[in-house]
């Protein structure tokens, strides 16, 4: 489509900032809000508070110096008089507020000094007779540089040239009005309205998005969302992997060769794997062995044993004989994948590498050269390893852990490593459980494999609220587990001090434990210290040298040492559900019971009670995960500013979970019968941006 002339008209830069590129894209520009303009309220009916639009003549205009230069603009309707209040004007201004002149302003009524107020309301210079509007005027999202009415002529200009095409059929039209009672209506006429509502439409259904108009366009756009993710899925039908052969998991009664891979790995382990974990194991399996890429999700709850299952894909793969990469998103998890999995897989015969940002450039190269050579088995890092220096072999599985944490283009790289241009296979691993409708929504293209059970003797946590009052006794606390042979976290969400946050800083902290707790050693991890210090400090804790490990979140996730049996997290009502849910898993992971301690600062937020209440009252990571999406929304639930997926604007998968499974039932069946129109739809809601949607 050319580039629209109504954004040109007023600058395609400004308009892009707010993500509009098309005039389609100003059409769905759609309102945050409205205002009222269809009647005029007497000054003197009214309030503080009240946001109505006024009628006045101009009795004073004057610029004041004191305390700020203002321009105060008096006006009188029938003796009750208002001032109208501007801190940011131009001289031109001023000559329009002429005495005499009929002035119409919106905005809200406020108490001011010398009676009723508005700062900087919306005006215009009018008759006594001027006509008010017949619709409700609508507020849009805006940006530096760009006003209401810039956008409000563009809108305008984009509907007038432009009727937004049906784009769904109309036998799935009619089974969509029996399936969601009261829609109706073509989406040009839910988008007309919805830019310009008559005055006699619901208020409160516009607020709700549950008008009927709203109703469309929201299942337009989880039709769009479902058939960009679902035809994603049938492309990955067609492109081509390399079979690995299944290697069948022996039975508990069976003594395992050790030139098998997977059987060796397991007669390795100091523990049986979980019912749970034997199923997953089969279904990567399956996937495998097939010549199309896998595109796997493997969750599970914190301390369910997603590591294991992947160190045997891993091996199905090398068996085959090709290679693994394993990425993680920081150094510590990445180092803690490879200090786990390398002396268990060393023992087998597989050659295992390990690459960072921190590895020297001597080093770095020969790592390099022995993954061009296949020299290597597997390789574990972080962002390294999608360099572009990296040229792998024989890639035939990428490994991602912590998937959310990285860019699209990231996890394509990895895609795009493939050998004889064939895709390897993709297994993706998170401990963020994901609620039904994100999973419908935003994984749509995925297959899932959860870990739904914990390996047997696990204690569940005690989790307690503390208020920071009692930090002496926490402290006490600390000094009796440390002398009963037990280790304990202690964790800050901040380095050093902040002058806007005044929270207990990890720096400070370590300080004053070192002081309480001598002649205990007390350690410091955090994200600023250099790796090798890092790694040491992990390794000293993780030998029971150090009792006491003060850390700010980097030991969010991977952190795995069963003695530590106490999590303290300092000012708990300042991390996200997610965060405390992680930190929490990193005791609890021997066979001591083990105790989470919230220690948090009044007086809370109301969403500060609620994150703590759903601590206290379940460990279920889904239960918490689905709290977390009410609280936080899919956006920043799926760390989606890095993710790159298309936001869902409209839709919210709670309240609109009915029309997801509508939504994704209508985008199979059009696929199959209507593949065209699918087309249509796609090119007119996304653009042309599905690309992100195949990773």
């Amino acid at each position: 489509m050319r580039r629209s002339s109504s954004s040109e008209a007023i600058g395609l830069e400004r308009f892009a900032k707010l993500g509009i590129r098309r005039d389609l894209d100003l059409i769905l520009h759609l309102p945050l809000r409205y205002e009222d303009e269809t009647r005029l309220i007497p000054i003197g009916d009214t309030r503080a508070g009240d946001h109505a639009q006024v009628q006045g003549q101009v009795t004073r205009a004057e610029v004041t110096l004191r305390p700020r230069k203002n321009l105060l603009v008096d006006i009188d309707q029938d003796g009750a008089r208002m001032t109208l209040r501007f801190l940011n004007f131009y001289s031109s201004q001023v000559r329009q507020f002429t005495e005499g002149q009929w002035i119409r302003a919106i905005g809200e009524v406020r108490s001011g000094l010398f009676g009723r107020e508005m700062l900087h309301p919306r005006y215009r210079l009018v008759e006594p007779d001027t006509p008010l509007s017949k619709r409700l005027s609508p507020v849009y999202p805006s940006g530096a540089g760009i006003s209401q009415t810039m956008i409000r002529v563009a809108v305008r200009k984009a509907l007038q040239q432009y009727q937004w095409p049906e784009t769904l059929p109309e036998s799935l039209g009619r089974r969509l009005r029996q399936q969601a009672g009261g829609m109706g209506g073509s989406t040009d006429s839910a988008l007309r309205l919805l830019h310009a509502p008559p005055v006699d439409v619901s208020h409160a259904a516009l607020a709700e998005k549950s008008h009927p108009a709203w109703q469309r366009i929201i299942f337009d756009e989880l039709l769009a969302q479902q058939l960009s993710l679902r035809r994603a899925r049938l492309s990955r039908g067609t492109q081509q992997a390399h079979g690995l052969p299944r290697l069948p998991l022996p039975q508990a009664s069976e003594a395992p060769g050790r030139s098998d891979l997977v059987a060796g790995l397991i007669a390795s382990l100091p523990f049986a794997l979980t019912a749970a974990q034997r199923r997953v194991v089969g279904e990567i399996g399956q996937d495998l062995a097939l010549e199309v890429p896998m595109n796997r999700l493997l969750q599970g709850d914190v301390g369910s044993g997603k590591t294991v299952v992947a160190a045997l894909a891993a091996c199905q793969a090398i068996a085959a004989g090709f290679q693994v990469a394993l990425m993680a998103p920081t150094e510590i998890l990445a180092e803690q994948h490879s200090r786990k999995l390398a002396p268990m897989l060393e023992a087998l015969g597989v050659r295992c590498a390990w690459l960072a940002g921190s590895v020297k450039d001597a080093d770095k190269r020969k790592v390099r050269a022995a993954i061009a050579a296949h020299q290597v088995d597997l390789v574990v890092g972080t962002h390294a390893l999608i360099e572009s220096t990296v040229q792998f072999a024989r890639l035939g599985l990428a490994i991602i852990d912590e998937q959310h944490r990285f860019g699209v283009e990231q996890r394509l790289k990895l895609r795009a490593a493939g050998w004889q241009e064939r895709i390897p296979h993709q297994l993706m691993m998170s401990a963020t459980p994901i609620p039904r409708t994100l999973a419908m929504s935003y994984y749509a293209d995925l297959d899932v494999s959860v870990i739904d059970e914990l390996p047997p003797g696990r204690q569940p946590i005690q989790t307690r609220l503390l208020g920071a009052g009692r930090r002496d006794e926490l402290i006490e606390r600390i000094r009796e587990a440390v002398a009963e042979g037990r280790q304990v976290y202690w964790v800050c969400p901040l380095i050093e001090e902040s002058e806007t946050l005044d929270l207990q800083t990890a720096i400070d902290t370590r300080e004053d434990l070192a002081a309480a707790l001598a002649p205990l050693e007390v350690g410091l991890l955090h994200g600023r210290m250099p790796a090798a210090e890092k790694q040491s400090v992990m390794a000293r804790f993780v030998a029971r040298e150090v009792p006491v490990l003060v850390a700010t979140t980097v030991i969010e996730v991977g952190v795995d040492v069963p003695n530590a049996s106490l999590m303290v997290i300092e000012h708990a009502e300042r991390f996200g559900l997610a965060q405390l849910h992680q930190l929490r898993g990193r005791v609890g992971r021997g066979t001591a019971q083990s105790i989470c301690v919230l220690l948090y600062q009044g007086p809370l937020s109301e969403t500060g009670k609620a994150r703590l209440k759903t601590m206290y009252e379940t460990q279920d990571g889904f239960e918490i995960a689905r709290r977390d999406l009410q609280i936080r929304g899919p956006g920043e639930f799926l760390g989606a500013r890095q993710s790159g997926l298309p936001l869902l604007r409209f839709a919210d998968l709670e309240r609109d979970a009915d029309l997801v499974e509508i939504a994704r039932d209508m985008a199979t069946d059009m696929l199959r019968d209507y593949p065209e129109l699918a087309d249509k739809h796609l090119h007119y809601w996304l653009g042309g941006r599905e690309e992100f949607l195949k990773a």
